[in-house]
This record gives C-alpha cells, structure tokens and sequence, in this order.
C-alpha cells in the first residue's frame, strides 16, 4: 500500500503537490476549525437615566466571550496589559475616574502555582457623571487584552458609545 504525504489548508488536501477538495478537512486533520472571534469582549449598551445636575453613575456592562479571559485593571504582573476604559471629554457631562470590580484569581492547570486576577464572562464598570439636562453621548475606548487556556492574543481596543439622559 502507498502512503500519501499531506497537509489540510482551508478545507483542501494537499496531497503529493496537488490540492484536493475535502469536506470537513479540519477534523480529518484532528485540527480545530473553531475560527477566532473579530472581538473577545462585547458592549451590552443599555438606555440609562441621571438625574440633572447631581452626582450619579452609568453602569458599562461588557461580557467576555466564552472561552476567554481579559487581564483586570490590576493584572498580577507588570509584562500583562490591563483592561483600561479612557473616556473622552464630552459637552454637558463631567466625568470623573473609571470604577473597576474586583477581578478573579485564575490559574492555568499546567501552572496552577501562578495566580492571574482577569475578567471572565460579564462584568461592569462605573463611570460617575454630573451632567446638565439633556441627551449625552459619552465616547470611550475599552482596552484589553484577552487570553484562552492556551494563548493570550495581541491587544484590542473596542470603541463604546454610552448613550443616556439626564433629566
């Protein structure tokens, strides 16, 4: 019997330098065809109210995808990046320092040892605001860098808009 040399590429078998269309070529391969997501992190935008004129807070809810973790505000070590909200200046809104929660300890099985503090699954972030009567769209950036259980990946930074009224 011979035996074929090849290599699985985007569905197709390479096969002695000729390429083959394979239907479900990734798992004959034993290779995950489980594509990377655009965005680790996403916005859960929701309409809020203040009241005029006083101290009040906007709630940022955020949710990391399944399967992924982002480092905290306050990672375990100075090499991991931190997750960091910077907030524009917007009219009519002061805005004062970004409020963190607590991350949670995680440590990887073939480490168990080292102890990382990171957001998993949903978390929320406060901004406290005084803002004058009126619809206020606040513009901010949400920095972070997300890892799995395998491989952190490069940073992202995902643009949020924070939409509420003050009445």
């Amino acid at each position: 019997m011979r035996r074929l040399a090849g290599a699985i590429c985007g569905g197709l078998l390479l096969i002695t330098g000729h390429l083959v269309p394979v239907a479900g070529a990734q798992q004959i391969a034993g290779v995950s065809a489980a594509p990377k997501p655009k965005s680790y992190v996403v916005f859960v935008a929701e309409p809020q109210v203040v009241k005029a004129g006083k101290p009040a807070v906007l709630e940022l809810k955020f949710k990391v995808v399944d399967g992924y973790h982002v480092n905290s505000h306050l990672p375990k070590s100075e090499l991991l990046i931190p997750t960091q909200l910077k907030v524009e200046t917007a009219a009519g809104v002061k805005a004062s320092a970004v409020v963190y929660p607590a991350g949670h300890v995680f440590s990887f099985s073939f480490d168990p040892k080292e102890k990382l503090d990171v957001y998993s699954g949903p978390f929320a972030l406060t901004l406290p605001v005084v803002a004058e009567a009126g619809e206020h769209t606040v513009e901010a950036v949400l920095r972070y860098q997300a890892c799995d259980n395998a491989a952190c990946y490069p940073p992202k930074s995902l643009p949020v808009q924070v939409v509420f009224s003050a009445k």
